[in-house]
């Protein structure tokens, strides 16, 4: 245990060592500062008050690689970043540390840190360290604290999956993870996920920086609160235990920085399969029930009859049952009576199933004696196993940190799972509620109370679900989702915001969630659509749910209604045809979302964005709205309020617009009222997109793909481009070359628009002729491109748009 010194007054620090980009300060007590200048945008700090680490590995820092090491990374490991050329001054008073866009000054009485970012020539101070008691040097307790000032006009984003406004201004959070069911997404705190990241912006100045704590621990965030006269107005960190050890991200002129940079420096992000992106069906309804095969396939009936397009179900942990409780990897025979012949019934149809598990073994699962003889589960001191409380049964947590569990794990999720032809794991309830401070955990070899790294059980088990996928079938990607999880869990998986309770509320504060989320490196998540807990949802709330649903990248309607009815396309006759056709609407996205999502694995871009985000330099957008940036070419406008049948869409500044449905053009900085029927959600795209589609006609059980282009030029001169990944969409060729791209231009003048179609590398079809859809006011004659050999075929007008036909040389 950290020793605490009685100081009167801060340690005065000095340089004693400087080693490459590793710098060392230390005082005449025990106390330690270490800097390490990790890129020309990037610093880290480490402050050890006995100068000695506290904390485990770390399992978060993955720069620009696919994992870490199964045991975690060392702490001083500094492999994947390339130090940048820096130079260090100072006097007696400060240290100057300083990169190509970073200066950071020490202040050596206390080791307070201020920091400023060269911005158009500028150097600008965002932030600096609270000048009474900033760190912990053992004034109060083992707790890890970081006190910083607080500007006024300051907008916070991140922190993960949080419920309320987007910025975080003058709030308070947790991250301890529990399983929040029926949580209300305006006001309810701690939710499922452990991500200490947020991103501060500076709009006056248009600079701002990303901060990340490196902690396992539960910890808090208060973002302006808390007031306390002695201290002037800030903001702080408190993490239970471990070390204070966080890193700085420069962002100037885009708040998109910081997020990019933090997500190439937590690892890349899972290039999973293409299915993913399509309608997942799910609710416990069906597992429940005594005749849970029967009722399986009542859906794939139901999809057929209304045809409504399906890729995958979730299947929930009702199969899994003894009597009324759930025992992870047991197949109960009665409820499935045909297990092959039922995942096969479902793959006839092209749908794949996805099952549930679950980390805790309940007292009398048939595998609970074995598990524990042979020390899996995480224990109490004294041996015995740590019991917790687990839905309705007690029972004890698999420890992730002991590699017999991992192997225990994959093979039963492969012999249980994956020889059945079961497609993916669903990895749920596994928050790690573990409280008393006498539950250990293996650690690797190295044995810690197991309640100091909760979330890190979390990442280790969804790894593991991860690894045994792709030991059974090394030749596809992987598909996984995970409630819970923490920084680094977007290697992975897709993941969801939990069990969200029904209502409008939820709808337009889940819209702000999804955002935080990808502002904090997790792009591929979505909803459960309908809301999960609580009432059904009527008519028009589930028509509105679907409507913004189809947009995220996880798109699953899911429920456990308190009323016993289930959230399905078909629940509600009078929407079921809009709903049908909003679905189909997603399929014909799902290009464009298959592009998003590769660039947030190959460039670490957000695929979900705020206005702001995209257009910093906007005041209007600035305002916590219920909007949001689908890419940077599209705007999304969902209907979060009951009985509206148009929207109000203030159209960002610096851009011009198109509506989807019309093709009419505005022009940005205004407010627009425009049509929201339920099937036409309201949808603005930005002048110089270029939108894959896919307008292939598709049936339920018949997936068809043709690829086409929706296109706004500038309406005088100037250029739209755009393009979109083609792979196989599932298997992992595209690593050895079987991965190709559209690239699309359209280059106008005052009276021609010249169009480009080029096809490069590898394409899983061969396509002849690509279809362009450009606005109807578009009058300028369309021609081919000279140096692309194509001719143009027909033009004619189709849905609201004029839609040129061009054939393309193979």
């Amino acid at each position: 245990m950290r020793s605490l010194t009685n100081l009167k007054h801060p340690p005065r620090f000095s340089l004693s060592s400087h080693v490459d980009n590793h710098l060392v300060l230390t005082a005449q007590t025990p106390c330690r500062i270490e800097l390490f200048v990790l890129a020309e945008d990037i610093i880290r700090v480490l402050v050890l008050p006995d100068g000695e680490l506290h904390g485990p590995r770390s399992w978060a820092i993955a720069p620009g690689m696919d994992d870490v090491a199964l045991e975690g990374r060392e702490r001083r490991d500094l492999s994947g970043f390339t130090p940048p050329p820096f130079a260090v001054s100072g006097d007696a008073a400060q240290l100057v540390v300083e990169t190509a866009r970073i200066r950071l000054t020490v202040t050596l009485d206390g080791g307070f840190c201020a920091w400023d970012i060269l911005h158009e020539g500028v150097w600008q101070r965002v932030m600096s360290d609270r000048k009474t008691q900033a760190y912990n040097f053992g004034w109060w307790d083992q707790r890890v604290y970081h006190y910083v000032e607080r500007r006024k006009d300051e907008i916070y984003v991140g922190l993960g999956e949080r419920a309320g406004s987007l910025d975080r201004a003058n709030q308070s959070y947790e991250m301890r993870n529990i399983d929040a069911m029926g949580y209300s997404a305006r006001s309810t705190d701690p939710l499922y996920k452990h991500i200490p990241f947020y991103v501060t912006w500076q709009p006056e100045a248009s600079t701002g920086f990303g901060l990340f704590y490196d902690t396992l621990a539960d910890c808090r965030f208060d973002m302006g609160r808390e007031l306390d006269n002695y201290h002037g107005h800030y903001r702080h960190f408190v993490a239970e235990h471990g070390d204070l050890d966080y890193y700085f991200i420069a962002s100037a002129g885009t708040p998109l920085h910081a997020v990019r940079r933090f997500t190439w420096m937590t690892g890349r992000p899972a290039w999973l399969p293409k299915w993913g992106l399509g309608y997942s069906g799910s609710t416990m309804t069906y597992t429940d029930a005594p005749d849970a095969q029967q009722r399986m396939g009542e859906f794939i009936a139901q999809c057929r009859e209304h045809d409504v397009l399906c890729d995958s179900f979730h299947l929930s942990s009702g199969y899994t049952s003894i009597g009324a409780k759930r025992y992870v990897f047991n197949w109960n025979h009665e409820k499935f009576p045909d297990i092959d012949g039922f995942v096969q019934s479902y793959l006839d149809h092209g749908v794949r199933l996805c099952a549930n598990i679950k980390p805790c073994l309940l007292q009398d699962h048939p595998a609970f004696e074995e598990a524990a003889r042979d020390g899996l589960l995480i224990e109490s001191r004294d041996g015995d196993p740590a019991w917790v409380q687990f839905w309705d049964e007690v029972g004890a947590y698999l420890d992730f940190t002991n590699p017999d569990t991992i192997d225990w794990w994959k093979s039963r999720v492969k012999d249980s799972l994956l020889k059945h032809g079961i497609a993916a794991t669903w990895n749920d309830n596994n928050e790690f509620e573990i409280w008393s401070p006498d539950a250990i955990a293996h650690g690797f070899g190295h044995a810690y109370p197991a309640h100091q790294a909760k979330v890190l059980q979390t990442q280790l088990m969804m790894r593991a679900s991860h690894d045994a996928q792709r030991e059974h079938a090394p030749e596809r990607r992987p598909f996984l989702v995970s409630r819970a999880g923490g920084v680094g869990m977007h290697r992975y998986v897709q993941t969801w915001s939990g069990d969200n309770y029904t209502s409008w509320e939820t709808l337009r504060f889940n819209l702000k969630m999804g955002l935080g989320l990808a502002m904090s490196g997790v792009s591929n998540s979505g909803h459960d659509i309908g809301g999960f807990s609580g009432p059904a949802p009527g008519p028009e709330l589930f028509a509105r749910w679907v409507a913004f649903g189809i947009f995220l990248p996880r798109f699953s309607i899911h429920s456990w209604n308190d009323d016993g009815t289930v959230n399905e396309p078909w629940m509600h006759p009078e929407v079921t045809q809009q709903v049908a056709a909003l679905i189909k609407l997603r399929y014909r996205l799902i290009p464009y979302l298959y592009e998003l999502l590769w660039q947030s694995h190959s460039a670490y871009e957000p695929v979900l964005r705020p206005l702001f985000a995209e257009f910093p330099h906007d005041p209007r957008c600035l305002v916590d709205g219920d909007d949001m940036m689908l890419g940077s070419q599209m705007l999304v406008a969902p209907v979060v309020e009951a009985g509206q049948t148009t929207r109000d869409v203030y159209l960002p500044d610096g851009a011009r617009w198109v509506s989807y449905w019309s093709g009419e053009r505005f022009d940005g900085g205004r407010t627009v009222t425009l049509p929201a029927p339920f099937e036409q959600p309201v949808v603005l795209l930005r002048e110089g997109c270029v939108i894959p589609l896919n307008v292939a006609e598709q049936h339920f059980g018949h997936a068809a793909d043709e690829r086409a282009f929706i296109a706004v030029p500038p309406a005088g001169a100037g250029i739209a481009r755009g393009g979109c990944i083609e792979d196989d969409g599932e298997s992992e060729a595209w690593r050895d070359g079987a991965q190709g791209r559209w690239h699309v231009t359209l280059t106008g003048d005052a009276n021609t628009l010249q169009v480009a179609i080029e096809r490069e590398g590898w394409m899983s079809q061969a396509q002849s002729q690509v279809r362009v859809f450009v606005p109807m006011s578009e009058a300028r004659a369309i021609v081919c491109a000279a140096s692309t050999h194509a001719t143009l075929v027909a033009d004619h007008t189709a849905d609201g748009w004029r839609c040129v036909t061009i054939s393309i040389p193979h």
